[in-house]
């Protein structure tokens, strides 16, 4: 079944963020866009190329009012640590969800059960907590912040204009369509 505007499941997390252990729970989030970003594990290969990518583009999403969580099943201690000991990581600015009891990755169902880890899944969820994308696929493939942010664009752009919808590679700015019986069959 797929998660599309089902509402985020409760939940309570700790994370490293900006040089301190803070907790965030999904109460903590509402009100506000947010993007999940899950991948399999700290001290890996492609994980730490994303979360660079995502903190590079990280100002972009927080002029948009857009709050990023990466999440692994990984320990709070171990985002620090990691964030302390790779130069990609350390540019992170956004919080570092740890996911030890697998709850958020159940939440989202990305956790690969006999592994103990979360496949690589994004969510962007809404200030009122519903589920607008989720993209998950297989751990060797790496995402895109720029797509990322294209989408989260083109969700907030159809929240504050429900009867338009954005076409493939819209950009901001760009022309969207407006659903009718006029349009059928002509695109």
């Amino acid at each position: 079944m797929s998660l599309i505007n089902t509402q985020i499941l409760p939940f309570k997390a700790m994370a490293y963020h900006n040089g301190e252990f803070k907790e965030y729970t999904n109460e903590s989030i509402a009100g506000k866009w947010s993007v999940f970003v899950f991948y399999p594990a700290d001290f890996t290969f492609v994980c730490p190329t994303e979360l660079e990518d995502l903190a590079d583009h990280y100002e972009e999403f927080q002029k948009l009012g857009v709050e990023i969580f990466s999440v692994s099943t990984d320990t709070h201690f171990c985002h620090k640590a990691w964030h302390d000991t790779s130069e990609a990581i350390g540019k992170v600015k956004y919080p570092m969800l740890a996911d030890p009891t697998h709850q958020l990755s159940r939440n989202f169902q990305v956790l690969i059960e006999e592994e103990g880890v979360a496949l690589r899944g994004t969510f962007i969820v809404n200030p009122e907590g519903q589920i607008k994308t989720m993209e998950v696929h297989d751990n060797g493939i790496g995402r895109d912040a720029k797509e990322l942010l294209r989408k989260v664009k083109a969700a907030q752009y159809i929240a504050k204009n429900p009867n338009e919808v954005c076409p493939a590679k819209w950009e901001e700015g760009a022309k969207t369509l407006a659903p009718s019986l006029d349009l059928v069959g002509k695109i």
